[in-house]
């Protein structure tokens, strides 16, 4: 909150009175008798200095609790286009990105952008670290339980990357066989699924087979997403699995690769935000809304996925 600092020196019935008061903290008042003639000239001087040092030490508080007040910290993990990244500027870029901005400009708030790993994100959220999370992040109920998470703003799909020669026509070509309940009944031998670690994509490919995961022994976690396309290229994996957005951007930039018929799963975005910071959430979630309901989010949108690219 903002401090005003004013001195007050008057004579009264023969008592100087030597104060300040800040905007919201009032200090309490020196009165000198003048008429005894305690305090001479210099001594005055010296108690208008200290007043003055006091007023200046509040007055710095005060602008530095302001300064803390209007930041808007978010985690994110540039390395995750169209929603994040870094463009050839250095500078970061995205759907979340922008989205981001425009919130904190509804809060009257600047933004600053923390680049961490994935899985860290949810952690540093709930320690306090940052004010929020978003980073083309999945509502999951194991999330939930460490943090809250706003309204939906994008839809996510899984997708599979594989080689453009690959034989495979659909995820389901990894699994042995499925069981009357079409379940799957295993994973064939030799396949192995490259995954960003800590996303909902690892999260449901390290399932077993029967809950349409691939067994956490052929599933090899990367740091981020062009780790894993690097490894698929290589050889090291079958195929990878991300969300659809990246997973385009990946094979476009990378020859000899092809994304698979099919969503692997369907899910949806929103910012993650600490337990106890459920104004702040409030106040995302009605920015939010207007960003959407006034077409923001939509044209933002468009300019990173074009419709006729949908």
């Amino acid at each position: 909150m903002e401090f005003l600092c004013i001195f007050l020196l008057q004579y009264e019935k023969g008592c100087g009175i030597i104060g300040m008061r800040t905007g919201a903290k009032p200090v309490p008042y020196i009165r000198i008798n003048l008429r005894k003639g305690v305090f001479n000239m210099k001594k005055i001087l010296a108690l208008l200095a200290v007043v003055a040092l006091m007023a200046t030490m509040l007055c710095f508080a005060g602008c530095g609790e302001k300064a803390e007040d209007e930041v808007l910290d978010m985690a994110t993990n540039a390395a995750f286009p169209p929603y994040e990244y870094k463009g050839d500027d250095g500078n970061f870029a995205g759907i979340d990105v922008e989205i981001a901005g425009k919130i904190a400009e509804k809060l009257g708030m600047t933004l600053k952008i923390h680049d961490v790993d994935f899985d860290t994100i949810i952690s540093g959220v709930q320690t306090g670290k940052f004010d929020m999370g978003m980073a083309g992040m999945t509502v999951t109920d194991e999330r939930k339980k460490s943090v809250n998470f706003s309204d939906t703003y994008a839809t996510g799909v899984q997708a599979v990357i594989v080689k453009a020669d690959s034989t495979y026509t659909s995820y389901e070509d990894f699994y042995t066989g499925f069981g009357d309940d079409g379940n799957p009944l295993g994973t064939k031998e030799g396949i192995k699924i490259g995954v960003q670690q800590g996303t909902t994509g690892d999260i449901y490919c390290s399932d077993e087979p029967a809950k349409w995961g691939f067994g956490m022994s052929n599933v090899t976690q990367y740091k981020t997403g062009a780790e894993a396309i690097e490894a698929l290229k290589g050889g090291k994996v079958t195929a990878v699995i991300i969300d659809n957005e990246p997973a385009k951007s990946f094979v476009a930039a990378n020859e000899g690769l092809k994304i698979l018929e099919g969503k692997y799963t369907e899910e949806d975005y929103a910012i993650c935000v600490a337990k106890d910071k459920e104004e702040l959430l409030n106040k995302i979630n009605t920015a939010l809304k207007e960003l959407i309901a006034d077409g923001t989010v939509a044209q933002i949108v468009e300019k990173y996925i074009p419709s006729d690219e949908k």
